[in-house]
């Protein structure tokens, strides 16, 4: 039996909403080169089934496929800053909280004055 992940099959509301959402953009960048669905499927070396699931934004479509299509519509540029730790406000919040004040040397103390 093979297992069925779950997050492709019904990912959260806000996920599910963001890759339609891409998916329509990345159809829009398409149309906007006069590029046909097959075309774009040649050119990055996949099916048209593959483009054609990207651009509906469905979950089980591979990442691959979506960088892709950003690489090919020369979009690929603003991929690289998403979860930049640099501007990971939260986790830069969280890290300097958990970081040392002090630092000691360790071992133990001796009484050579």
């Amino acid at each position: 039996m093979v297992a069925v992940n779950k997050l492709q099959k019904a990912p959260p509301y806000p996920v599910s909403q963001a890759l339609k959402h891409f998916g329509a953009n990345l159809r829009t960048a398409r149309i906007r080169r006069k590029m046909t669905i097959a075309d774009v499927a040649d050119r990055i070396g996949t099916g048209p089934r593959a483009i054609m699931d990207a651009e509906k934004g469905k979950p089980s479509t591979g990442i691959v496929v979506y960088t892709s299509l950003l690489w090919l519509y020369d979009l690929l540029q603003p991929f690289d800053d998403l979860a930049d730790p640099l501007k990971d406000e939260e986790g830069l919040s969280l890290q300097s909280a958990t970081e040392r004040t002090r630092v000691r040397k360790k071992g133990s103390l001796d009484n050579d004055f």
